[in-house]
């Protein structure tokens, strides 16, 4: 019968792989503390085998002493520290800190209106810092600008005064549109929205007047 993945135990430390993890829960099964031990040593080399040749120290220093320390203290996680032995090397304890979790720094500024987002409501902030006269032209293209964002969102109706209101609410009453102005009907800015053009036109460049060419005159017969 074959055994799947999703059926057996997690595996602790992948880098030794499935095979050993079950060596070292036969060895748990084994009730001779003798016998546990030998098999606990032959797991240990099998491990060191399973590592890469380029960790293993080539001399008898303290080096080597911290790689096989290293091996022994792997064992006993594998075991999820139940493993009882005569150990070369104290057995190690298990970390029972609580790890505290980072949580990402989400921006944790206030959207005032979201059918406009931030980049809008920043935009008002910007111009609500300009001088008077400037203020006043900007309202009038920024009400627009909100006019044609909310019927991206709502194209059955739309309230020009409830456009105004909102801007003067964005920018904390430094912008008001003037009552004798009115906004862009809505065909209009559909018109810009389906046609993905910015409501910033830029005037148009004249036409260059094209010069009339000389007719040639035919030279005189005889």
């Amino acid at each position: 019968m074959i055994e799947y993945n999703t059926k057996r135990n997690k595996l602790i430390i992948r880098e030794y792989g499935r095979n050993v993890q079950k060596m070292v829960e036969d060895t748990l099964a084994i009730e001779d503390r003798d016998q546990r031990t030998a098999a606990a040593r032959a797991i240990v080399r099998v491990m060191a085998q399973l590592n890469d040749p380029t960790d293993k120290p080539t001399v008898s220093t303290q080096e080597s002493i911290d790689y096989w320390h290293k091996l022994w203290d792997h064992l006993y996680i594998i075991s999820d520290y139940k493993l009882d032995i005569d150990s070369p090397f104290p057995k190690p304890v298990p970390d029972t800190s609580e790890k505290k979790v980072v949580k990402p720094d989400y921006n944790k500024h206030r959207i005032t209106l979201r059918t406009y987002g931030r980049n809008m409501q920043n935009v008002i902030k910007e111009v609500s810092s300009y001088p008077e006269k400037e203020r006043e032209r900007m309202a009038k293209v920024l009400a627009n600008d909100l006019k044609m964002m909310y019927l991206s969102y709502n194209r059955d109706s739309v309230n020009d005064e409830l456009i105004k209101r909102q801007l003067h609410e964005l920018s904390e009453g430094a912008l008001t549109v003037p009552e004798d102005f009115s906004l862009s009907t809505t065909k209009e800015l559909l018109h810009l929205v389906n046609s993905n053009t910015s409501f910033y036109i830029t005037p148009a460049k004249p036409k260059k007047k094209k010069k009339k060419k000389k007719k040639k005159k035919n030279p005189p017969t005889e």
